[in-house]
């Protein structure tokens, strides 16, 4: 007989979150035991005043790999708080230890007031997830989607009837209730994908690069939407490999580096700490940028040379250009900039987000 909808979405996504050993899944990603915790579990919970998720020596392993090693991480109520990494640095492990799908090997961790090893169906029961990947139906309907999916949350037909119907509106897809997720742009599954992960009204969302491979309109619009969560009071826990991005959306960040946080504040503060108010950005033929960045280093801060740049990091940056005219250099071009997050994450790391 030929599989129903149903059957084909417990086929296991391309990147979505894998159970642990002895746990089944719903036919969305859901464990099971998260639809029993929503129903009847009695868990303690963070008080107002508490940290949603606190993490004291948070390590990870695999085998004798190490990927998150000793990290402490804080995420106060209300808040957007974001982590910054280059590949294989730890993110992701560390986003599986919080969402209670990943054992903690070692310290301890706390979310939503509640231990992961012994609570993870309660704690997962009020977590939003929103992952990279397309994990939507694409058989069922923009509204169907929504409704399913609160299915397995416990909750009853009439008020997943009342959340798709307040979501869809909040994430500007009314006009596309019964359109089939196959028939979406990439911005409009992503702004689904959003609408899904809030159906339970979660008290944490967490987002996994909530808007790789979106063209600018759509990545505003999302961006749009979070902000807006923010503003009521979600509490905000993302990835991103966009510097734009955390500035945008992040109170607070913490750059992660070999699984060690080799910073952390916000965006304003990182950048104050970590580099200059302004770049001067010079642009030569190619094979002169390292003859150059001899010719200048005393201009400014700190030299960088890139492949097709030169980066001179001084608090004036338009003196520092003018200087560099006064030497008898002509640049082919240039451009005086504020410093950005990317300038603090290639002093940290040494390398680009998308390495």
């Amino acid at each position: 007989m030929a599989p129903t909808a149903t059957d084909r979405h417990r086929t296991p996504a391309a990147g979505r979150w894998q159970p642990l050993a002895g746990e089944t899944l719903t036919p969305s990603g859901v464990p099971s035991a998260t639809v029993a915790a929503v129903s009847g579990l009695t868990a303690a919970t963070a008080g107002p005043e508490e940290p949603l998720v606190l993490a004291r020596g948070l390590v990870k392993r695999f085998g004798d790999f190490e990927a998150v090693r000793g990290i402490d991480v804080e995420v106060r109520r209300g808040e957007a708080f974001g982590f910054l990494g280059p590949n294989g640095a730890g993110k992701t492990s560390t986003m599986r230890m919080i969402a209670a799908v990943s054992t903690v090997t070692a310290g301890t961790l706390r979310v939503l007031g509640m231990d992961p090893a012994t609570d993870g169906p309660a704690i997962r029961g009020r977590l939003g997830v929103c992952p990279q990947d397309d994990t939507l139906d694409s058989e069922l309907t923009v509204r169907e989607n929504l409704l399913v999916y609160g299915r397995f949350f416990g909750l009853s037909r009439a008020k997943c009837a009342r959340r798709a119907d307040e979501l869809l509106g909040f994430v500007q897809l009314t006009d596309k209730v019964n359109a089939r997720v196959e028939e979406l742009s990439g911005g409009l599954k992503r702004r689904l994908t959003v609408a899904r992960s809030l159906v339970n009204e979660p008290e944490l969302l967490m987002l996994d690069e909530p808007t790789t491979g979106l063209d600018p309109q759509a990545r505003h619009l999302v961006w749009d939407r979070l902000f807006r969560l923010k503003q009521r009071g979600t509490t905000l826990l993302l990835t991103t490999h966009y510097m734009d991005e955390a500035e945008q959306l992040c109170d607070r960040l913490v750059v992660i580096d070999d699984g060690v946080i080799v910073a952390e504040g916000s965006p304003a503060t990182l950048i104050r700490e970590h580099s200059t108010r302004e770049v001067c950005e010079l642009r030569f033929e190619v094979d002169d940028h390292e003859q150059v960045a001899a010719k200048v280093s005393d201009l400014a801060e700190r030299v960088e040379v890139l492949p097709d740049r030169v980066l001179l990091y001084a608090d004036n940056g338009e003196a520092v250009a003018q200087a560099v005219h006064e030497r008898g250099l002509s640049p082919r071009g240039t451009l005086v900039r504020r410093s950005s997050l990317e300038d603090v994450f290639l002093r940290l790391t040494g390398r680009s987000l998308v390495e």
